[in-house]
């Protein structure tokens, strides 16, 4: 038995698929691309195509259609598929960042023209519309001041209601609180403008003509971004915290201050600092409530007040050369004023992350 098993032939190994394994280099797709540019541009020229536009839709179909095709002779239809996906959504991250770019390009450099330490320490007081000249510097202090005022009436709020929702929320009341939080998701602008326009005549009988009013306002708009973006991230909290520090004898607002908040506040404050950015670019409740102005005014709750989002659609309106150069530096201001909010709430949620030990 021994001898007839040691004399039978070795079995030779199965042949390995190569197509398989075979696998395109690291340098193919880049390389797809760039000839369907060249194709593209080739068609484009040839066919008299003046839009750019149409030359960057005729090289995306051509590297979609060229990546697949090679992919599939190389590797098979399934990893062909695979790419195709993957180049779909990489184009679609290229034509969402296409305006972007474009935006911030035309605002920096029709912005610059004016854009120095002049314009953003003088207002416009006796300054003409059609001629050079003036500032941004009482828009400037105006935003501040509203923004401010909203972020102290809304923040707490928000929180204090989100905290409610996830940790006290049950029953009827929850369900009602959490609908017309949702509904004043939805609302527009011009809208909460109308409400505060209402209750300010009507219940205060006074002139709308301060930033406090219009603080009210953006204090309506900027409350359900805190409550949404506060109730996410109280529910990451993990529940074994909160179940840990009940078992010690903690009572329940303490665990919720001492334990529950603590662990989120990076994400609370980056909520907090986006809902900021989102009303900085408001101006219909300004136009409504504030009115605007030319001149300096520090206090928020006696006099007409500019704004930057104001301050741009007045400049714009004028129709003039010097009244657009201010209205694109204003914008190009207010651009970096959003740009810095989003800055400090990733550094904040980044300070603020759990640190694996």
């Amino acid at each position: 038995m021994t001898d007839i098993t040691q004399d039978r032939p070795p079995v030779a190994p199965a042949p390995r698929n190569h197509l398989a394994t075979r696998r395109l280099p690291g340098w193919s797709t880049p390389a797809i691309a760039v000839g369907a540019i060249a194709v593209a541009c080739a068609i484009g020229a040839a066919a008299g195509l003046d839009s750019q536009i149409q030359w960057g839709l005729i090289a995306l179909v051509l590297f979609v259609a060229g990546n697949f095709a090679i992919t599939a002779r190389v590797e098979g239809t399934r990893q062909a598929k695979d790419r195709v996906a993957t180049s779909l959504v990489w184009a679609s991250f290229i034509l969402a960042v296409i305006p972007l770019y474009s935006l911030v390009q035309t605002t920096i450099s029709k912005g610059v023209k004016v854009l120095d330490g002049s314009f953003l320490t003088h207002s416009m007081n006796n300054v003409l519309t059609i001629g050079p000249g003036g500032g941004v510097y009482h828009a400037i202090i105006g935003t501040l001041e509203q923004v401010g005022i909203a972020t102290v009436i809304a923040a707490p709020l928000g929180i204090l209601t989100a905290i409610y929702l996830v940790e006290y929320g049950k029953g009827m009341l929850a369900k009602w609180v959490t609908f017309f939080v949702d509904v004043m998701t939805g609302v527009p602008s011009i809208v909460a403008g109308l409400f505060i326009l209402s209750i300010w005549f009507v219940i205060f009988d006074k002139a709308p003509a301060s930033g406090f009013p219009g603080a009210l306002a953006l204090a309506i708009l900027m409350m359900p971004v805190v409550v949404r973006s506060t109730e996410e991230m109280l529910k990451l909290v993990p529940n074994e915290l909160r179940e840990a520090s009940l078992a010690l004898g903690v009572p329940k607002w303490r665990t919720i201050t001492k334990v529950v908040l603590p662990t989120a506040v990076g994400g609370v404050t980056t909520g907090v600092m986006l809902a900021i950015a989102r009303i900085s670019g408001e101006t219909a409740p300004i136009a409504l409530l504030v009115f605007g102005s030319n001149i300096i005014n520090n206090n928020p709750f006696s006099g007409p007040q500019s704004s930057l989002p104001y301050f741009i659609y007045e400049q714009y309106g004028n129709g003039n050369d010097a009244s657009y150069n201010r209205a694109w530096a204003a914008a190009l201001v207010l651009i970096a004023f959003v740009m810095i909010l989003n800055l400090v709430a990733r550094g904040i949620a980044r300070w603020k992350a759990p640190k694996s030990r």
